[in-house]
């Protein structure tokens, strides 16, 4: 069982701040260009010229910015009116001036949400440089590890023999974790204290699905335990005390976002590592999770942040405060593989999480007009891609045949 380290991170406030006051967060591309042997004046033209959007027949757009030399940068179009705020504030400039040009410290964006639209633009210009200097994203930001553990990441399922089904599938699949996603909303009549009315989640039908998939894998198997933030304080804590005594390493967002308190009193009580964070929309909300000692492994959602210059913050702020990070992952290789590369250039991230479909385990996230895929390798780990940019190929061709228009 993970005990749990009574060291508070009060003590790496100072350094903290020292280290991100002195040095940079992404990593400076110009080692990028060593490794190349390229010159910063050997750059092609990097003046973004166009911007446009892909609108395939079968729904989901693809956003791209387009240099002046023809590389052209992907990701999907997040939030509304993207096309509009890129032309104005790309077209003509450099796309290596990335904090430039996806910064968010001007007072009005540091108080709100970040616009969705903003991590679109980010991740465009990431692909562009990769692609610019012959080397997957990764590695201009800094490569650390060539691999990483994938998780196996259930759907909210309805019965425990669901979820035992998958859980075995997933082992003999060579997944070495796997993360549940527990059922949502079941009104099974239950003795009055067993329906957790504030959260709106059966935590006992849960605490039998915790039991049922620890039993059927073993105890050699990693799991992991997301209820998606519906318990109130008290449902999570008898989930928690149950994770413990079954040896999970990680209970995810147990109760809403917003309650600190909760958190706090969580990760006092239990050993299970307390996870959190992808519902946080804004760099600057995580710090005060960290200095109240409230949480053991900070996660995001690059979309929510900015991008990978946004998730890449988060994945240094956790470093240099002495903790994990695990970006998550959820939906098309688009998804996966921005977080990926986080994944790779950081010190302080073990697991790559590989969502599964709701009757059968997968290893393999694909896209349709996608050359490439994302595999589980037969030893459980995802390996780095080594294509440039985001690593994973458009096929320009099937893009084409599937387009209803292009907006630009």
């Amino acid at each position: 069982m993970s005990v749990k380290k009574d060291v508070s991170r009060r003590s790496f406030i100072i350094s903290s701040a020292t280290a991100l006051a002195g040095g940079e967060l992404l990593g400076n591309t110009y080692p990028a260009l060593a490794q190349t042997g390229m010159r910063t004046g050997d750059l092609p033209d990097l003046t973004v010229k166009e911007v446009k959007v892909y609108v395939p027949k079968s729904g989901g757009k693809v956003a791209s910015v387009v240099t002046n030399s023809g590389i052209e940068g992907n990701y999907t179009e997040r939030g509304s009116g993207w096309l509009d705020i890129a032309k104005r504030t790309l077209v003509g400039n450099n796309a290596f001036d990335i904090a430039k040009l996806s910064s968010v410290w001007v007072e009005p964006k540091r108080r709100h949400r970040l616009s969705d639209t903003a991590t679109t633009t980010d991740i465009c210009l990431w692909d562009i440089l990769g692609k610019a200097v012959g080397l997957p994203v990764y590695k201009v930001l800094g490569a650390y590890q060539e691999r990483v553990m994938a998780y196996a990441s259930t759907q909210h399922m309805s019965s425990v023999q669901d979820f035992v089904n998958l859980a075995l599938e997933c082992k003999s699949k060579g997944f070495k974790a796997l993360k549940i996603h527990p059922p949502q909303g079941s009104k099974v009549p239950l003795p009055a204290s067993g329906y957790d009315i504030y959260g709106g989640s059966n935590y006992m039908l849960d605490i039998e699905i915790i039991k049922a998939i620890r039993e059927a894998v073993g105890d050699e198997m990693l799991l992991l335990h997301d209820p998606v933030g519906v318990y109130s304080r008290f449902a999570a804590m008898k989930v928690g005390r149950v994770l413990d005594e079954y040896d999970y390493c990680a209970f995810e967002d147990p109760i809403p976002t917003n309650d600190i308190e909760g958190y706090i009193e969580l990760r006092n009580s239990l050993d299970v590592p307390i996870h959190m964070g992808e519902f946080i929309f804004t760099i600057y909300d995580y710090f005060e999770y960290i200095r109240r000692d409230a949480v053991d492994v900070l996660r995001f959602i690059v979309d929510n942040i900015g991008g990978i210059t946004g998730g890449m913050k988060v994945a240094k702020l956790a470093e240099v405060c002495g903790l994990e990070c695990a970006p998550h992952n959820w939906g098309s290789i688009f998804d996966h593989a921005v977080h990926f590369h986080c994944e790779l250039a950081s010190p302080n991230c073990r697991f790559f999480e590989m969502t599964q479909d709701r009757t059968s385990a997968r290893t393999t996230v694909t896209t349709p007009f996608m050359k490439d895929s994302i595999q589980v390798a037969e030893d459980g780990y995802v390996y780095a891609p080594t294509k440039s940019g985001l690593g994973y190929e458009i096929d320009r061709d099937k893009l084409e045949g599937m387009l209803s228009n292009v907006e630009r």
